[in-house]
């Protein structure tokens, strides 16, 4: 399947006929042309996702190039092809929205083509962003009130239409964050009990007595505080459906008197001597692996099978980052109306960087983070500006160098100090040495003015020497 249509503009028919020809093995659409004019043309004309463009053509210019597309408002990604010698003509570019500049001769032909595929990637989330600030989207994916296009999730959704109707017992497993309740709520809702209660209990929040009282409810005088007759969960959720979040943290005793319900139907309260009969539907949901507790002897065998009824596995938000785009702009919309915020769009920086977050907090992360940032912009467009430094730290945490995994031994302040130190200095390295050393390109591709640039550059401790390919700053 080809991944987008790319233009290569070179008057050197060698050049442009192997650019064309390296993308297209890479699974890209691709063809060229020699001269300004004609690529215009084609952009009027074409709806063209990346154009590498040499900058010293003849006639009109591969600058000229740059300013009609954006002049057009096209969402054509630009890369610019250019010889050292044109290095403040590149930087120039990237002021202008340029995505890139590769230098020629190519010495890397691998770079060439990651560098179009980043292109590509910037360009598809970009059209993502603008299709889902009109808002055709938000309304399309979702069911039940979970948001998600994904596979994974567009699979879940037609598991809980084909299971919500029975009346068997379900579990629900993920990660903490994925949204495993709300599963939960839509498996009641598409279910015959749907005008029914359902009820919720979260069994790692209590302890075994309270939880125990909670479930099944207690007699007047059971025990001190007991000052009248109380009815459990089940009773209340009689007809309907009960939700037991993190299951895996029940005890012993409990997990025995939860097989006695699920066997018998009936429940006793706490200090009473007759049982009742009670009629639901139970959803249980575990962010432990529950088989692996059964195996250690610490989850009852029994109990596992009569939960296990049916189970799926809800995905962690990295593995279905498609579904970030949409999921952040439904809390954006959310927040805003909350806090009264006229808050509308998030900037394609913002949304690079939540695409190459873990999100190890998945989807409750996520959030967090867009309600965090609604709260702290001052204009309608949420930027890379107003996200938590920790969005940042977390990369150089999730790194295999002992120094960054060290961070869970500091204390919270000392983990993002260093975090963010960590940040900088790698950020500001890696564009020095895709920039050659020179301060002026890596100071643009960086969105900052040089000054600003040295001073990070400063506080780093970096040494430009170190990166320089032959001069220059």
């Amino acid at each position: 399947m080809e991944k987008g249509l790319v233009l290569i503009v070179d008057d050197d028919p060698s050049i442009a006929k192997a650019l064309e020809k390296l993308v297209r093995e890479d699974d890209f659409l691709a063809f060229s042309v020699n001269n300004g004019m004609e690529a215009t043309q084609l952009l009027a004309k074409r709806e063209i996702d990346v154009a590498l463009v040499d900058l010293n053509l003849p006639g009109f210019s591969g600058l000229q190039i740059l300013q009609f597309i954006k002049n057009n408002r096209y969402l054509t990604e630009v890369i610019l092809i250019t010889g050292s010698a044109t290095i403040d003509t590149a930087v120039s570019s990237l002021k202008q929205g340029a995505y890139d500049y590769l230098t020629k001769p190519f010495d890397n032909m691998d770079r060439v083509l990651n560098t179009v595929r980043k292109a590509w990637e910037k360009e598809q989330l970009l059209k993502r962003v603008q299709n889902l600030e009109s808002g055709g989207d938000r309304r399309r994916d979702s069911f039940q009130g979970i948001i998600g296009r994904s596979a994974k999730m567009q699979e879940l959704f037609r598991l809980v239409e084909n299971v919500g109707h029975s009346e068997s017992n379900i579990l629900v497993l993920g990660e903490s964050g994925t949204g495993k309740e709300l599963f939960a709520r839509a498996l009641h809702e598409t279910s015959p009990r749907a005008s029914k209660a359902f009820v919720v209990i979260n069994c790692s929040a209590l302890s075994e007595n309270l939880l125990e009282t909670e479930l099944f409810g207690h007699k007047k005088g059971s025990f001190t505080g007991a000052i009248s007759d109380k009815k459990g969960l089940f009773e209340e959720g009689n007809g309907g459906t009960v939700f037991l979040d993190e299951i895996g943290e029940i005890s012993p005793m409990m997990q025995v008197k939860l097989l006695r319900v699920l066997q018998d139907g009936e429940v006793k309260p706490v200090g009473g001597t007759e049982a009742k009969h009670v009629d639901v539907r139970l959803i249980a949901a575990t962010n432990r692996d529950l088989y692996q507790r059964v195996k250690e002897g610490k989850f009852r065998e029994d109990l596992y099978y009569r939960l296990n009824v049916v189970s799926f596995q809800v995905p962690p938000l990295r593995d279905r980052m498609e579904d970030v785009p949409l999921l952040a702009y439904h809390f954006l919309q959310r927040y805003a109306e909350k806090t009264g915020k006229k808050v509308t769009k998030i900037s394609v920086d913002a949304m690079q960087t939540f695409q190459e977050y873990r999100w190890v907090g998945n989807v409750r992360e996520l959030e967090n983070v867009i309600e965090r940032a609604v709260v702290m912009t001052t204009s309608e467009t949420i930027t890379a500006r107003d996200l938590p430094p920790a969005l940042l730290g977390q990369i150089f945490y999730l790194s295999e160098d002992q120094n960054h995994r060290d961070l869970i031994h500091l204390t919270y302040q000392e983990a993002k100090d260093k975090a963010v130190s960590l940040f900088n200095k790698t950020y500001i390295a890696t564009l020095l040495q895709r920039a050659g050393g020179n301060i002026s390109v890596a100071s643009a591709r960086a969105g900052m003015d040089r000054s600003n640039f040295k001073k990070i550059l400063k506080k780093c401790g970096i040494n430009i020497t170190e990166f320089k390919k032959g001069g220059g700053s």
